[in-house]
This record gives C-alpha cells, structure tokens and sequence, in this order.
C-alpha cells in the first residue's frame, strides 16, 4: 500500500515539475492526458501536504530536473530502498498517533453524548448501556436471535453526520439478528413487527476501537429502526397453542 501511494506522490511531484513558468498561460486541460496529468500532481501533492510531510522543494526540482533530463538517480538503488522504508514507517507511526488521539476524544465525546441524552424525554436505558426510545409501537412478532428481520433504518454519528442509510438507499436490509452489532441485537428484540424505534449505542455494544472508515474509533452511534418484517427460522419449533394436547 505505501509503496503505491509513494508512487503515485512521486509521480505527481515528476508532473508538477512540468507546469509552465508563471509568464505562460496555463495549459487548457482539455484533453484526457492534461486532465489526468493535472489531477494525479494536484491530488496527491495536496494529500502529501494535508498528511503534514514537507516538502523539500530544490530537492524536488533536481530529482524532476534528473527525471525528464534522462539522468541517473543521485540516489542509488539502496539509498532508495531505505528511503522507501523510513517514509513508510513514519506514515504508520503518524497513523497510529492519529488513531489513538481519535479513540481518546471520540470515547470522551461519546461518553458526555450519553450521560446528557440518557435523561433525555422518553429514553430507556437497558443494563448493557443500550439506549433506546420508542418513536412508534408495532403490534407484531418480536424478533428472536434466531430470527431473520427486515428492515429500514438510518445511522448518524453523535454530531448528526448520516454514514448510512437504507432509507436513502430506497431498499431496506435484510440480516439475522445476531449478524449486526451487539446493540442492534439486543435492541431488535425490544421490538415489535411493525415499530420503529430510536437507538442510542454505546461503543463497546457498537465498532469500538476498531470503527471502520467513516465511523472511526469509539463512536457512540444512533439509528434510526423500523421493523418492517420479522422471519423466524424454520428450526424454531412453532409453539402449542393453549389447551393442545
């Protein structure tokens, strides 16, 4: 992975080196190799910049100048490689500093988001943490764990951010009740077919330290549910109706 992104900043670096003096027009970009040319340099120089890596800017131009002149490298082939190694290890060492400083202020944010919204009107707080408020009742099956439900639902980070949505998507989801997050497990079998209820999850009952892209590390999340459809499965044994024999 670090040798491809390496790459591609070394590459937007070699056609950066192209752009014109200042007392030329800027070229026209309107053909597929000035356009690509143009986004790959403007891209990942720009992501290099964001990431906090400077540039040495008269390295970069005789390294360019070498390149397009067809010179040798004035950095041999294992001066290389230990440069490939040191820029790796700091990206990762940077990456971990980040991810720890995100799990540090998501799980503090995420633990006041809770002690202020567990007062809150109509919220239920169960013994795991879960919390939940009833937005509309159904009168239908509850799920069990091994049930298969149906639903519609919407996911939003604790500042509002919506990170899915299958309402948006116009198709509901459709899983087993125990192949979701432990709170979605504990909070679909409060409901009834046909409910639709607001869940408030903590952390350690949703990704934890270990959220994916666009949730991060130790979020709190709330979802938006509705229990459309509830399918136990053909192993539960149907129960006797009273008085049967």
């Amino acid at each position: 992975m670090y040798k491809i992104i390496f790459a591609l900043f070394a590459s937007a670096l070699l056609l950066a080196a192209c752009a014109p003096p200042e007392d030329e027009s800027a070229p026209a970009l309107d053909s597929l190799e000035s356009a690509v040319s143009y986004m790959v340099a403007y891209e990942n120089i720009k992501n290099l910049g964001d990431s906090g890596f400077e540039l040495d800017q008269a390295a970069f131009k005789a390294g360019a100048a070498a390149a397009f002149g067809g010179q040798e490298s004035a950095i041999g082939e294992e001066r290389a490689e230990q440069v490939m190694q040191e820029f790796q290890e700091r990206m990762r060492e940077q990456a971990m500093a980040e991810r720890e400083q995100a799990e540090t202020e998501n799980l503090a944010a995420s633990t006041a988001f809770l002690e202020a919204n567990s007062t809150a009107e109509g919220v239920e707080v169960t013994d795991s943490g879960l919390q939940y408020r009833v937005l509309e009742e159904g009168s239908g099956a509850k799920p069990t764990t091994d049930s298969r439900v149906r639903v519609h639902y919407e996911g939003r980070l604790i500042n509002g951010e919506v990170f899915d949505s299958s309402r948006q998507r116009g198709t509901p989801a459709e899983f087993g009740v125990t192949q979701v997050i432990a709170g979605w497990t504990e909070g679909l079998q409060l409901m009834a077919e046909g409910a639709r209820y607001e869940f408030f999850i903590p952390s350690d009952l949703a990704y934890g330290p270990g959220g994916p892209p666009g949730i991060g590390p130790n979020q709190a999340l709330i979802f938006d549910v509705e229990l459309l459809d509830v399918d136990v499965s053909d192993d539960e044994p149907e129960a006797e109706e009273e008085g049967e024999e």
